[in-house]
C-alpha cells in the first residue's frame, strides 16, 4: 500500500502541542543532555501524534558569547545584561561576562578576535572609542553594541533607545504644563545619548518658540551626586528654572534633595523628570515623571541580532532604535508662572 507524503512538522508546532519551549524542542532534537526524561518523552510523544517529521535546527557556531559590560550591574545595567544572559540560555549559549567599572581600563577589544572558545561579543555602552570598535568589525569578529557611546558606523549592528523621541517627548510635556525655563542636567557632553536627548529638548521647545538658555543645560556624569550638585546651581540663580530634566533618573532623584533643601515643593515650585524609568523613579517621593527606556528589550534585540550574524542571515536593519514611553507621574506639574 503507497502511503501518502510525510508532513514536515516546525519546531514551533512541536512546542505548542506539547506544551513546551521552542528552545526545549530545539534540545531534544539536537539531542542534548540536559534535558529532563519525562520532558525529552513528552516531546518524542509529540512529534508522533502529530504524525509528521520534525525538521532539525542548523547547530549554532560553537564557542561562547562575550558579554563586555564595564560597569556596576545595577538597575540600568543590571536589567540589560540579565535579559541578555537569560536570552543566551534560550539559545543554549555559553556567557563570558566581563563586568564591573575595574573593567573599563582593561584593553579587551583587541583581544577578542583571538579568543579561544568566543563565537561573538555583545558590547554595552563601550568606553572605548570608535577605532577600536572598527578593527573588531575588520577582523571578522561577529558582535552587536549596546548602547553606543558615539555614532557607530553602518556595518556595525547596534541597538539603542529612540533617546530623541524621548526627550523630545519629555520636554513636549513641560511645555504643555506651561514651563519655558527648563534646567537641563545633561549626561556626557561626548555621549551619542546626551546629544540625541539634548536635541530632542531643543526640538521641543523650537516648537513653542522658545530658544535654549546655555547656562540652563549642566553636562556631566549621569550619578545622584552630580544632579543634586547641578540643580543645586540651576536653583541658586536668581532667575532660577520652573523645571528641571536629568539625564537620567539617578540625576533627577539628587535634583529632588537639592530642591527639598530650598523648601521648593515639587510639583508646586518645581517641577523634576528623569530618564530610564528604573525601580528609583517610583520609590522616591514625589514620584518621577520619566521616559521609560526598553531596557530588557534591548538585551533581547542584541542576543537576537548577534545570533542571525553568527548563522550568516542576511541582515537589512543593522541600527536598531527601540521606541520609549513618556511615563507621566507626580513629579511634573503646571508652572508656577508662564514666561513669554
Amino acid at each position: 500500500m503507497k502511503q501518502g507524503p510525510v508532513t514536515r512538522v516546525t519546531v514551533r508546532d512541536i512546542a505548542a502541542h506539547a506544551g513546551v519551549s521552542i528552545a526545549t524542542v530545539s534540545r531534544v532534537l539536537n539531542e542534548q543532555s540536559h534535558v529532563a526524561p519525562e520532558t525529552r518523552d513528552l516531546v518524542q510523544r509529540a512529534i508522533t501524534e502529530l504524525g509528521g517529521r520534525a525538521v532539525t535546527r542548523r547547530p549554532a557556531p560553537a564557542g561562547s558569547i562575550y558579554v563586555r559590560c564595564p560597569y556596576l550591574l545595577t538597575d540600568y545595567f543590571g536589567l540589560i545584561v540579565s535579559s541578555i544572559a537569560e536570552t543566551l540560555d534560550l539559545h543554549d549559549r555559553q556567557l563570558v561576562l566581563n563586568a564591573g567599572e575595574s573593567a573599563q581600563h582593561g584593553a579587551v577589544l583587541p583581544t577578542l578576535a583571538g579568543r579561544t572558545g568566543i563565537a561573538g561579543a555583545i558590547i554595552v555602552l563601550p568606553p572605548e572609542p570608535g577605532t577600536e570598535l572598527v578593527a573588531l568589525q575588520a577582523a571578522g569578529f561577529p558582535f552587536v553594541v549596546v548602547d553606543p557611546r558615539e555614532p557607530v558606523p553602518r556595518d556595525i549592528a547596534a541597538v539603542s533607545a529612540a533617546h530623541f523621541a524621548g526627550a523630545r517627548s519629555l520636554t513636549g510635556h513641560l511645555v504643555e504644563l506651561g514651563h519655558r525655563r527648563i534646567g537641563l542636567i545633561a549626561g556626557p557632553d561626548n555621549w551619542l545619548a546626551s546629544t540625541a536627548r539634548r536635541a530632542g529638548h531643543i526640538s521641543a521647545l523650537a516648537d513653542a518658540g522658545v530658544l535654549p538658555d546655555p547656562a540652563l543645560a549642566l553636562p556631566g556624569e549621569p550619578t545622584v551626586r552630580f544632579g543634586y550638585q547641578a540643580a543645586q546651581r540651576l536653583l541658586d540663580r536668581p532667575d532660577r528654572p520652573t523645571a528641571l530634566l536629568g539625564f537620567n533618573d539617578k540625576a533627577a532623584s539628587g535634583a529632588l534633595a537639592a530642591a527639598a533643601e530650598r523648601g521648593l515643593r515639587v510639583p508646586e515650585d518645581l517641577s523634576i523628570a528623569g530618564f530610564d524609568d528604573i525601580d528609583l523613579a517610583q520609590a522616591t517621593r514625589p514620584t518621577l515623571t520619566t521616559v521609560r527606556q526598553p531596557l530588557q528589550e534591548m538585551g533581547r534585540m542584541a542576543v537576537g541580532l548577534l545570533l542571525r550574524l553568527l548563522n550568516r542571515h542576511r541582515l537589512d536593519a543593522l541600527h536598531i532604535e527601540l521606541a520609549t514611553e513618556l511615563i507621566i507621574r507626580d513629579s511634573t506639574g503646571p508652572a508656577t508662572s508662564i514666561e513669554s
